[in-house]
């Protein structure tokens, strides 16, 4: 059975959130940033394609799986369950349908992390697509 990572970087650094996904064995980041850039250096998607790549893992953004702006603000004010709400409906939108079965796949044959900017799993929607992903597959998820 695969196992399913997720990692947040907000108390990283690039180089710390790298050796963890080497640790973990970690194939590809998936990206599930709505904006995949961040004021946060080392961690836009140009330059975190490129460094990744430099340490054998590959990196694919799926845009989609963002949360939309209103659940982002949820978020940030600690309204964790509307940002829930929010993220959940936009699941059902048909981009994020496609980008959910697109990251399922992908996860049945490589160690995938899900990448998004915070530390704390229960305060981040990565875990939202994490079960998901875990529905479908019966896999295991691990925080990094």
């Amino acid at each position: 059975m695969n196992r399913l990572a997720t990692i947040g970087y907000e108390t990283d650094t690039q180089a710390g959130m790298i050796d963890r996904l080497k640790a973990a064995d970690v194939e590809l980041v998936v990206d599930v940033r709505a904006v995949a850039s961040s004021r946060k250096a080392g961690f836009s998607k140009s330059l975190l394609d490129a460094s990744l790549k430099d340490q054998g893992i590959d990196y694919l953004h799926l845009r989609p799986l963002g949360t939309p702006k209103p659940g982002r603000e949820a978020a940030r004010a600690g309204r964790i369950d509307e940002m829930r709400r929010v993220f959940d409906a936009h699941l059902e939108e048909p981009e994020a349908v496609l980008a959910l079965a697109q990251a399922t796949e992908l996860a049945k044959t490589k160690r995938v992390a899900l990448l998004c900017y915070e530390d704390d799993p229960n305060c981040c929607h990565r875990t939202i697509v994490a079960n998901r992903i875990r529905e479908r597959l019966k896999c295991e998820v691990v925080n990094l």
